[in-house]
Parts: C-alpha cells; structure tokens; sequence
C-alpha cells in the first residue's frame, strides 16, 4: 500500500482535529462522581465475558461491597470485533484486536471458565458443559450472537481465505485472511459479491464498510474497470435506518455499486466459486464469483433459545433472543435477570456503542434490585456505526430504538463523510472500547 506524506500544516490540522474529537468522546464518557458502595451478600453471576459483560463486572466491583461475582465463560482471548473490518481491509494488523481476558477480570472475582450450557431460570441456576450447576440470586446475561452458519449450505469457515471466500465476522484470524484474499483479487479485478442475511446481525455496517473498502482498494490498484461489485441482500433493504439505507444506496449508485435487494444466500460451491441465492418466492439463482464476502445468520446461543429466558412469541421468538424490556434491559418475567449487549432481543442495539451506553444502565439496575427499589433509567437503544466509505474517510451514525438520528459530536455531521469520523474510527475507539470494559466510562 502506498502513502503519500502529509506537509507540516496537514499534521497540525489532523492532530488539532484528533485532539478535539479525543476531548470530546472522553467528555461524553467520563464517569461521574462515585456513589458509596450498597453493602451486600447476593450472588451475581454473569455469564460472557465479551464487553458487555466485562463491563458489567468492573461496575460492579466498584458499586457494591460484600457480593460474589461469577463469571462464567471459557474464552481466554478478548477481541477487539469493532477493528474486524479494519483488519480486513488492510488498515490494521491483525494484533490490534487481540487481548487476554484474564487482564480484564477484576481481581475477587470467581472464573469458571468454562461454557454456559443450559439456563434453569425457574431455579435460579446455570448448568455449564461439564454439568456443574451454579445458583445465583442475580443473572447478567452477556453471551453475544451464535453465527448460524449450517444454514448457508457447503459453507466452511476454515476455508476463509481460499479461492476468494472471505468474511469479517468468525475470528480475527478470518479478518486477517479476508485481507489477504481482498489483496490479491484488488490486484487481478473480476466479479466480488457482497452478502447480507436477513436475520438481526452485530455490527450490521460491517457488510456495508466491506463494499466500501473492497471498491477503495480497487480503486487504487485501477483494477475497477475489470471488476463489478455487487451487494446481495434478504432484507430488502441494506441497512435498517430509512435515512442511512437511502444515504448509502445513493453513494453506491455514484460509485457503481449493483444492488439486489431481495436475495438470500442459501448455498455455496467454494471449490467452484459459485453462490447460489434464493427470492422469497423460491426463484433460484447461481452467481460465480471471484470473491466473495459471506456474512451469517445470526440467532442467540442454543443455551438461551432453549431456555425459559427467551422470548417466546413477537419479533425476536424466531431468534431465541433474551426476552428483556427494551428500555430498563430487565427480564421482563424474571426480575433478577438482566441482559447485555447483543444477546438482547430489542428493537436495535448489536454494537459495542450500545454496550457502552447501556452497561451503566444495568449495573444501576441491578444494584437498584438488590436495594430493593424499582429501576428507574431509561436507555432509549443508542447504537453507532462508524460507517467507513473508503480509506481516509467515514461517516458517524448514530441513532435510537425509533431509527431517529442522534448526533453526537457537534463537528461531526451524520450521513457526510469526513476525515473527523476516520480519525475516530481509526484512533479513538478503541481506548474509549477500553475505558468501557475496565468501568471507567
């Protein structure tokens, strides 16, 4: 990759707008003045150790004095999921992502470390892989998505890499070898096909900032006048936000993006590199491909969708998803369970910014339960996307449960690009990530 360098007065104008943006996300972040602790015997458990429910823990180690915290999960490395598409375009290496668990879990804190593997909600008790059953007085549920990838028919993650079949979504080392598949196609050209499910997704931009990247780096290599990228979606849209969707469909038809917006990836033939896709009327298609960006249904973990904790019928039953009040993230049946993050079956909100939002939330509620009051916070199911649209350049967008846009930076306009929204995508993120998952913010 080439870079040109920037003259001194572009160095003072990207470190002014660094700086300011760092003041700014910092300023939105900063915990405020420390309660005295609520003394207590109760025992916490909190199972998933992703950002959400590291976040949790930290906030409560600080809020309460005398409970037992359990956390439950067998991961041994943290991932850093938000630079996924930055590693997978070529922007970062694969090490930013990559963390230890063990430096995140506060110190008193019980680990089992091992998996959840069944939820006895009537008995208050989690059941792990190797059958140990765990009661709690109180359950945090932080598990994330399951990628339900036996739905897309001959798929095979551990061929990520090969003959041009890439996705962000499984691991870094899959990040790390879409990249090296989006190298060599950038410099040979040919057909690219971008996938996108119709099941609720985390980071439902990523699939949208891999078109974006994927036609930047053809751009700069020259190769696009041998190639055609095309975007295959189930959702009939691209993205969930009617002013986004719009936004987004306008800039591809200026780029020379196609899109279809009623087709289902239902098979795959990654030796013959060829992609079968399926309307909702049943009409068949196969498109060869020279790369091609899988992303997969999503659906919560079996442990919840079999349990009582899932919602049973409405919107999220399908997916299993944890049956929570949208706006205190409370169970709505069982009132000394909690959820976190993407596990949530709410209107929107599978971002670490939601997580970030909505961790203080919890943990307020659940210290509010163990005090015995009602929990009075509202969380209205802030989600962001740095909306990458090609090297350099980014857009910010925020918004609530409604879709309605909530900006939050004043030198940061939603839906225009900027070198601003970059910066922060690129800069600060990742150490307000962080701030997030330690307590601090």
């Amino acid at each position: 990759m080439e870079h040109s360098f920037p003259s001194c007065s572009e160095l003072n104008r990207r470190q002014w707008l660094l700086g300011s943006a760092g003041a700014a996300v910092l300023a939105s972040t900063a915990p405020g003045a420390q309660a005295a602790k609520l003394k207590t015997r109760a025992h916490i458990v909190v199972v998933g150790s992703g950002l959400g429910g590291l976040a949790v823990i930290n906030r409560l180690t600080a809020m309460l004095d005398g409970a037992q915290i359990t956390l439950i999960d067998s991961k041994q490395e943290h991932n850093y999921q938000p630079g996924y598409t930055l590693v997978a375009t070529g922007v970062w290496p694969v090490g930013k992502v990559r963390e230890r668990n063990a430096d995140f879990v506060p110190s008193g804190v019980n680990w089992v470390q091992e998996m959840a593997a069944e939820f006895d909600a009537a008995n208050n008790t989690v059941v792990t892989t190797t059958g140990q059953r765990i009661a709690y007085d109180y359950l945090v549920v932080a598990m994330g998505t399951h990628q339900d990838w036996s739905l897309i028919e001959g798929m095979d993650v551990s061929a990520i890499g090969q003959k041009g079949l890439t996705s962000v979504y499984p691991s870094p080392q899959a990040a790390q070898a879409t990249w090296a598949s989006m190298d060599t196609f950038r410099h040979k050209g040919g057909n690219a096909v971008m996938t996108l499910p119709a099941t609720p997704l985390k980071c439902a931009g990523a699939p949208l900032k891999m078109t974006f990247m994927l036609r930047d780096r053809l751009a700069q290599t020259g190769m696009l006048y041998k190639s055609k990228v095309t975007f295959y979606s189930a959702l009939g849209t691209v993205f969930g936000v009617k002013v986004v969707n719009d936004n987004v469909l306008a800039r591809w038809r200026d780029l020379g993006i196609a899109v279809e917006t009623t087709q289902k990836l239902q098979a795959i033939d990654i030796g013959a590199q060829s992609a079968r896709f399926v309307t909702p009327e049943g009409a068949t298609s196969d498109v060869a491909y020279d790369f091609i960006h899988v992303v997969p249904p999503m659906r919560a973990p079996d442990a919840i969708k079999n349990s009582d904790l899932a919602w049973k019928d409405g919107p999220f039953a399908a997916g299993g998803w944890l049956e929570v009040d949208k706006a205190t993230l409370q169970h709505r049946r069982y009132k000394n369970v909690f959820g976190i993050g993407d596990i949530n079956g709410t209107p929107r909100g599978k971002t670490a910014a939601t997580v970030k939002k909505s961790a203080p939330i919890v943990a307020q509620h659940l210290v509010d339960v163990i005090a015995g009051r009602e929990p009075g916070l509202t969380f209205d199911g802030y989600t962001s996307c740095p909306l990458i649209v090609k090297e350099g350049s980014a857009m910010l967008i925020e918004f609530d449960y409604e879709g309605r846009l909530t900006p939050s930076l004043p030198m940061v306009e939603p839906l225009q690009a900027s070198y601003l929204a970059w910066l922060m995508k690129y800069h600060l993120l990742k150490p307000a990530y962080m701030a997030v998952l330690k307590g601090r913010a």
